[in-house]
């Protein structure tokens, strides 16, 4: 049984703040099984729509959902963000403060990248290091087993005897 797309747009707009139904509620007033409005309401946030879930308060939206309320209030003037916050139950400062957080996350990742890097090249020297001397451990060890090996065929030869 399909759904139209008006009905399915009504319903998505009911899990928007600030209503907030959820979806258990949804599902019992509407007749629709909460699969499929769980498979809606993600297909709705992959298209990058402002989807939170209903148990949770603003601040206790996922990371996905503050991101996306960012996007959305990015374009709009502050007559116009304050209107869309009024629609969503949400502060301008909260969208302000979430988005100098985004800003924040993607500052944080740059210099994570770059004090990997960092980190990398020192391992890297490290390890180089301690294949030389472990190059120079075994070049000793040879030296040490050769003369070894010598010293037995000498005292063969000479008719010498070990030292136990």
């Amino acid at each position: 049984m399909g759904y139209s797309p008006e009905r399915k747009a009504a319903i998505l707009r009911r899990m928007l703040p600030p209503e907030a139904t959820p979806i258990r509620r949804l599902s019992l007033e509407e007749g629709i099984s909460e699969g499929t409005l769980h498979i809606w309401r993600r297909e709705a946030r992959n298209k990058g729509q402002l989807l939170p879930d209903a148990e949770a308060g603003p601040e206790d939206w996922s990371s996905r959902d503050k991101f996306a309320a960012v996007l959305e209030a990015a374009a709009l003037n502050e007559a116009d963000l304050a209107a869309w916050c009024r629609e969503r139950g949400l502060y301008p400062e909260q969208i302000k403060a979430w988005r100098q957080a985004c800003e924040a996350a993607n500052d944080r990742a740059q210099a994570n990248t770059a004090k990997a890097s960092q980190t990398s090249r020192e391992e890297r020297k490290r390890i180089k290091a301690l294949e030389r001397e472990l190059a120079r451990k075994e070049r000793a060890l040879a030296e040490a087993a050769a003369l070894l090996v010598l010293r037995k065929k000498a005292a063969a030869i000479w008719g010498e005897e070990e030292d136990a």
